[in-house]
């Protein structure tokens, strides 16, 4: 093929892969919020708990086995680019859900409820974004991202359950 068909074939591949990965998310994303209700409901943990874990996993996968991809080549390049990968994805959907979720409580005029949950997101954001500013990453890099996870959820429970926080 020419360069100008393959570019068109490139696109009609890509359009049709976004139409079906909206169909399949218009399709499961309702069930998938029902599943982790009722998981949390017959667990008796907070959904706030189960939504962090899980919604993220179910969320992010792909990024996921792209960084794990990259980093099986095991060179410091390679390492990089699969943190720089998962660090941007979660930033952009942090901030991404963050955004709509600030929309949501303004435009709804929702009662605020939410600060420990926003000081905990907001802090994560900055400091992967921190760590993230860096050209070439370390595993020490590396092991704080990886904390940063646990980390927000426990300043969550410390900023609802001890601070007093909603």
């Amino acid at each position: 093929m020419s360069g100008t068909e393959q570019i068109a074939a490139i696109k009609q591949r890509a359009y049709m892969m976004l139409f079906f990965g909206t169909v399949l998310v218009v399709l499961f994303s309702d069930q998938a919020v029902n599943v982790m209700t009722e998981l949390g409901e017959r667990s008796g943990i907070p959904l706030f708990y189960i939504s962090f874990v899980l919604a993220p996993v179910a969320s992010n996968a792909s990024e996921v086995v792209a960084a794990y991809e990259q980093s099986a080549k095991k060179t410091q390049n390679g390492i990089t680019t699969a943190i720089q990968t998962l660090q941007g994805a979660a930033c952009m959907n942090n901030t991404f859900c963050l955004g709509i979720f600030l929309a949501l409580v303004y435009f709804k005029n929702l009662i605020w409820e939410y600060s420990a949950e926003s000081i905990a997101m907001v802090a994560a954001q900055l400091i992967v974004g921190c760590v993230g500013l860096k050209k070439t990453m370390t595993l020490l890099d590396a092991s704080l991202v990886l904390l940063v996870y646990p980390a927000t959820l426990i300043l969550y429970w410390v900023l609802e359950n001890i601070v007093g926080l909603d």
